[in-house]
């Protein structure tokens, strides 16, 4: 069937998907399909041309390949991030826990010494002005002039 296309132009022979050109002799070739690749003895790969004209077959296949190896390494980025972040969301709650019960203890600290410091200013005023009361007896008796 694509030998019917030899000796015209590869775009009439590769209309057919199951043609092959080659440029060294301008022949249309049935496509081996047994084979993944033509061999050689048929058409070396740098003068074969299947699918478009205007790309030889080795260019196509190192096309393809490259192709593939990007699809394949972005696959496993992917994976490997999807990974990664799915152990650090797992972790992340037990850290931000740890780290909110910190802060939580380290503000009960602060307001704990700002009121010890608050009742030791008070108590000096107080006592400045008299009015320290005795810790054994809070009460005093009240006294008239």
């Amino acid at each position: 069937a694509c030998s019917e296309f030899s000796r015209r132009s590869c775009e009439e022979c590769l209309k057919n998907v199951s043609c092959l050109w080659c440029y060294t002799n301008n022949t249309c070739i049935d496509y081996p399909v047994r084979s993944i690749l033509p061999p050689s003895s048929l058409c070396s790969l740098s003068n074969a041309r299947w699918g478009v004209c205007w790309i030889n077959f080795e260019a196509l296949i190192i096309a393809i390949a490259v192709v593939a190896g990007l699809i394949l390494v972005s696959l496993a980025v992917c994976c490997c991030y999807c990974c990664y972040c799915r152990r650090y969301s797992r972790s992340r709650p037990d850290e931000d826990e740890e780290q909110l019960a910190r802060k939580r203890e380290e503000r009960r600290l602060q307001s704990l010494q700002r009121k010890h410091e608050r009742k030791q200013k008070h108590d000096e005023i107080r006592k400045k002005y008299g009015l320290l009361q005795d810790s054994d007896n809070p009460y005093s008796r009240f006294e008239n002039e």
